[in-house]
């Protein structure tokens, strides 16, 4: 390693947003737990990915359903165990910072926007989801008015969790993970006993254990399920913040084998239920499934428990994602300055402004659907999966073995070829709209 790569390096280390000696606080602070560390690593995963999981049942069928999420989280697990590896390898202590080993400056740079682009994207569905919940429980119980407008529910809501986005350490959200994992077991729980009070009654639908072929149309819709389920699994930029406060940082693996664990089993059972619930009529957003009566004993109650429950669960969520969001952000833009912790008016400024950015989206984006085709086709594949393998392929200190670099040219292969498919199927399905809404 050259010697401005050393200094690039060591510089990027000491302008991480976890120093301990930088203000009392800091000094106080004696490290995250495994239990907190857990908690924020499954927060990070269990999203608004959740709740477009059953409308990946619908496409593909309950069987390759779960095999694909199963096999996403083998996958997740792989490329953090890469970029843990490689990260102790080079010395590195964030994700950018082995970027910056592998590829120099500009490798660093890629990474931080398409972190950037990522994150948005996933904070502007998490508040598209939060406004629709509630804008369609106000437009049920007190008639349609101004109050219910998508701009003022947000605005709502926005000011309710923004000043969770002022903690300056992850560790300082472990309670609001824990929260939001209690109330993500509330919808599951709720929506496990609406299945099984229908299933005793005889209103469920029979699932569809396998996908329907008709024509290649439908074939090359499969792959639009991929972004989604990337999209789901997502973690890879916090995964360094959380390893840089734990009391034990070896701890790490275990940290992530559990927070996979932990977030499979959720969407397993979110995705059988929600399809078992809704069968082909599910939408691409499943709590818009609740506003529909579910004829069943107290349903309109159950369903605004349901919405509520998991809107206040992404309010929570929220922070989480957004802390390696304005990290990248202070990077890419003040890549000389000292660490955020130390400037108030910097830290305030970014958060405000991302903040802003996001409503500002949220009010724009119709559906959850596009938005996550979008970025996961495009910058979250390259976080999860690519990157990981070029820094494989790279093998900078040649410590890749054979079967490390066979993995990662596997992972860019599918990667790349499956998220093409899914664009190209998603390009063919707005033309057609495009010419069925405005015929020659």
């Amino acid at each position: 390693m050259s010697s401005t790569t050393d200094e690039e390096v060591q510089n990027d280390l000491k302008d991480q947003l976890v120093q301990r000696s930088e203000s009392d606080d800091h000094a106080e602070f004696k490290g995250a737990s495994f239990t907190g560390a857990v908690l924020n690593l499954a927060t990070t995963i269990i999203g608004a990915g959740i709740m477009a999981l059953p409308a990946t049942m619908k496409i593909l069928g309950l069987l390759p359903g779960i095999v694909m999420i199963v096999l996403m989280a083998f996958l997740t697990d792989k490329t953090l165990e890469i970029l843990l590896r490689f990260s102790g390898i080079g010395n590195a202590s964030s994700y950018g910072a082995l970027m910056q080993d592998s590829f120099g400056r500009p490798g660093r740079i890629v990474l931080q926007v398409a972190v950037l682009v990522s994150n948005i994207g996933v904070l502007i569905v998490y508040m598209i989801i939060i406004g629709d919940a509630f804008e369609d429980m106000l437009k049920e119980r007190l008639g349609k008015s101004w109050w219910d407008q998508r701009t003022i529910v947000l605005l709502v809501t926005t000011c309710v969790f923004a000043p969770f986005t002022a903690c300056k350490r992850i560790d300082a959200l472990r309670f609001a993970s824990a929260t939001s994992l209690a109330l993500a077991v509330v919808f599951l729980v709720i929506t496990g006993g609406i299945v099984v009070t229908k299933f005793l009654s005889g209103g469920l639908m029979k699932p569809k254990l396998l996908p329907s072929f008709t024509d290649l149309s439908s074939v090359l819709k499969l792959f639009t399920v991929v972004p989604v389920l990337v999209n789901a699994f997502i973690c890879h930029s916090n995964v360094h913040n959380i390893q840089n406060e734990l009391q034990d940082s070896t701890q790490i693996k275990p940290v992530v084998r559990s927070s996979l664990i932990m977030s499979s089993s959720v969407y397993i059972v979110t995705s059988l239920f929600g399809y078992l619930l809704f069968g082909e009529s599910t939408h691409e957003d499943v709590l818009k499934n609740f506003d529909t009566h579910l004829k069943i004993p107290y349903g309109p109650v159950l369903s605004d428990v349901v919405r509520v429950s998991y809107a206040a669960h992404l309010m929570l969520v929220f922070p989480i994602i957004f802390y390696p969001l304005r990290v990248n952000v202070d990077g890419l833009f003040f890549p000389t300055a000292p660490s955020l912790t130390t400037s108030n008016l910097r830290f305030r400024s970014i958060t405000v402004g991302l903040i802003a950015v996001i409503f500002v989206g949220a009010n724009f984006i119709p559906s959850i659907w596009d938005a996550f085709q979008l970025i996961g086709a495009t910058a979250s594949v390259c976080i999860g999966f690519i990157f990981p393998a070029a820094v494989i392929l790279k093998d900078r200190h040649n410590r890749a073995t054979k079967m490390d670099k066979t993995i990662a040219i596997f992972v860019i292969v599918l990667a790349v070829f499956s998220n093409a498919i899914a664009m190209y199927s998603d390009v063919c399905a707005l033309l057609n709209k495009y010419k069925s809404t405005f015929p020659m």
